[in-house]
């Protein structure tokens, strides 16, 4: 179907097409009455207004980029309601790019950030970014890093201090009694989860006799914690982990779901440690223990460096902020009391 034009509204209300345009955008020049009819048949027609290829004509495209890992998971679904939240106070939009883990989508991200002439791109990496925000910044595009930090400096950040996050959770487990560690965790490539599972190695280092098993999936989505839930279960009881550390909260909630439809105790006979303290954690069959990201936060504070950079305050939208971890513990880990 033909998109409806301001020829098409001008032709439905008897009016010209200066007076569509007066009507829609400066109605203080017409009679309220044109104002209700042309109004009327625009909503009759279904226009909307060009309004991106306005603000381009003017220079702006009002937009600001942003690419997730995967907005399935709750904490990327909330570090964009962080940036949408400073985004509306500044008077722009956000077009929100899921990757789904897929190095491939996250490059049509942006390579269409840069099409559409987004004023700033805030990037939560998954795979090799670095030739493509080179792009963006030769055009003029100010980048920010969310939830990642760049080796080299060039780019402003904000970021978790992941390593500290693994370490804290393993040192709660090795706390409770826990020895037989294990880290369960998707995408060894993802800067994040190698950063989690090294504090979780550190941690267990530093405990005599103290193990840890690293398990990896393909997703973390809570059908493939639940997946590997069963399978842990079906261990011998001797050659099963006491303790987990698991990468994200999705894949930890179905992990435990797994582990109690097939006869394993949480925490009794498995604790479980899960990542970012989701919504959900606090209120699954067994209360997740977790290690918090205060993703919203995250999130409005990268925009707000972003829009510092795009307004020409340079200052304020330089260097790196890092968010220290802290632990929710429930009952995954300490169940009525620690053993």
């Amino acid at each position: 179907m033909k998109r409806a034009g301001i020829r098409d509204v001008a032709l439905r209300a008897g009016v010209s097409i200066s007076t569509v345009s007066n009507a829609l955008n400066r109605p203080y020049l017409v009679s309220d009455m044109l104002v209700e009819r042309v109004r009327a048949a625009a909503d009759q027609l279904g226009y909307v207004p060009l309004q991106a290829a306005q603000q381009l004509r003017a220079g702006r495209s009002g937009l600001l980029g942003m690419t997730v890992i995967n907005i399935a998971n709750p904490f990327f679904a909330e570090m964009v309601a962080g940036a949408e939240d400073a985004a509306s106070a500044a008077g722009v939009r956000v077009l929100v790019g899921n990757s789904s883990d897929d190095a491939a989508k996250e490059r049509d991200h942006l390579e269409l950030f840069e099409r559409v002439h987004v004023e700033g791109a805030l990037v939560s990496p998954f795979g090799d970014t670095g030739p493509w925000l080179d792009r963006l910044r030769r055009r003029g595009i100010p980048v920010v890093l969310v939830d990642s930090v760049d080796d080299a400096g060039a780019l402003p950040s904000v970021s978790f201090d992941d390593v500290a996050g693994g370490r804290l959770a393993a040192e709660h487990l090795l706390e409770t009694g826990r020895r037989t560690l294990a880290f369960v965790g998707a995408r060894e490539e993802v800067r994040q989860v190698r950063d989690r599972l090294a504090g979780a190695q550190t941690a267990v280092a530093g405990v005599a006799g103290a193990t840890l098993e690293t398990i990896w999936t393909e997703r973390t989505t809570s059908q493939i914690g639940l997946a590997f839930g069963e399978q842990l279960a079906a261990r011998h009881p001797d050659d099963r982990p006491d303790g987990l550390v698991v990468s994200n909260d999705h894949l930890a909630i179905g992990l435990v779901h797994g582990l109690l439809t097939h006869g394993v105790r949480v925490p009794e006979d498995i604790a479980v440690v899960g990542y970012d303290d989701i919504e959900f954690a606090a209120i699954a069959a067994v209360p997740l223990t977790s290690v918090r990201q205060p993703a919203r936060e995250m999130g409005r504070t990268a925009a707000e460096m972003l829009l510092a950079r795009i307004s020409g305050d340079e200052g304020a939208g330089l260097g790196n902020v890092v968010y220290r971890p802290e632990l929710a513990v429930r009952a995954s880990t300490i169940g009525h009391g620690s053993r």
